[in-house]
């Protein structure tokens, strides 16, 4: 059986000035669903499915990348994301490892829940967050509709 998981991957104070974009496939770029300045946001469904042998979560969908033990979402900038003119080519791979079948459970319980990621917007060297990044406040977390963090 497979079942629809939405999640929301926010990064905290992107570097200004550079354009940012969810990576579907190979090569569709989708904008943000939110840009506050100090948080841009996006929000995206995975489905799961329940078929590998060590019994972790399966995601899959057009913007989940990698192989199934390792699966990630891409978040392009600067001319990864479009930007022509951007002195910037980076993505950064939001790991989906730390989604577990309780935090599945509890989202899918919730009306209007989704699962919040959050990164840091810039890498240590200043520019755009890049390669494999740290989830920030502990990892994957349940916000409900009203966007607080109801997850301990």
């Amino acid at each position: 059986m497979t079942r629809s998981l939405p999640l929301r991957i926010t990064l905290v104070k992107p570097l200004r000035g550079v354009l940012l974009c969810l990576l579907q496939g190979k090569a569709q770029l989708v904008p943000p669903s939110s840009d506050s300045g100090e948080h841009v946001s996006f929000d995206l469904t995975v489905n799961i499915i329940n078929d590998r042998t060590d019994g972790s979560p399966n995601f899959r969908g057009p913007s989940v990348q990698g192989p199934p033990a390792g699966r990630f979402i891409y978040i392009n900038s600067g001319t990864y994301a479009g930007q022509a003119d951007s002195c910037w080519s980076r993505r950064a791979k939001v790991p989906l490892g730390g989604i577990t079948w309780e935090l599945i459970e509890e989202a899918l319980s919730k009306s209007n829940a989704v699962l919040e990621a959050r990164i840091s917007g810039t890498a240590r060297d200043g520019g755009p967050a890049c390669a494999t990044v740290r989830l920030l406040d502990g990892g994957w977390k349940v916000l409900s509709n009203d966007g607080l963090n109801n997850s301990a």
